[in-house]
């Protein structure tokens, strides 16, 4: 997992992971994974599935040739609400790219270290193919 600056402004975690180190078959089968590993966090509520790529293409948008389908899965960890500002940072997305030999994982840095690292936990074990 690789964390860089997206637009030289905004701080992401992205993950390139290849056909032949995951089980998951699809970009469904990812969304799938990643709601399992929310449900069993005890602090995190799933919200949605996003279909970015059949939007793009609704509103006849650009989109990769390279990508194949593109979701993202919403939820949030919100344990408090010290104020209202921290609605801004929240909730929290992972987007999924499936591309002919790999999936692109990408999230933006959360502004609480615990989330951040469920995130990285749950993208590294999609590498699940021994």
């Amino acid at each position: 997992m690789k964390q860089t600056l997206f637009n030289e402004k905004f701080p992401i975690f992205v993950a390139e992971v290849g056909r032949n180190e995951t089980t998951c078959q699809d970009v469904g089968d990812v969304m799938s994974y990643l709601k399992a590993m929310i449900g069993e966090n005890p602090k995190a509520q799933f919200i949605g599935l996003f279909d970015h790529y059949a939007h793009t293409q609704r509103i006849g948008g650009e989109i990769d040739p390279s990508i194949r389908a593109a979701m993202n899965i919403v939820f949030c960890f919100g344990p408090s609400l010290p104020n209202p500002q921290v609605l801004a940072v929240r909730p929290r997305a992972i987007g999924v790219a499936e591309l002919a030999d790999k999936f692109v994982v990408s999230f933006a840095e959360a502004p609480m270290a615990p989330a951040n690292a469920a995130m990285q936990g749950w993208v590294k074990g999609l590498r699940n193919k021994v």
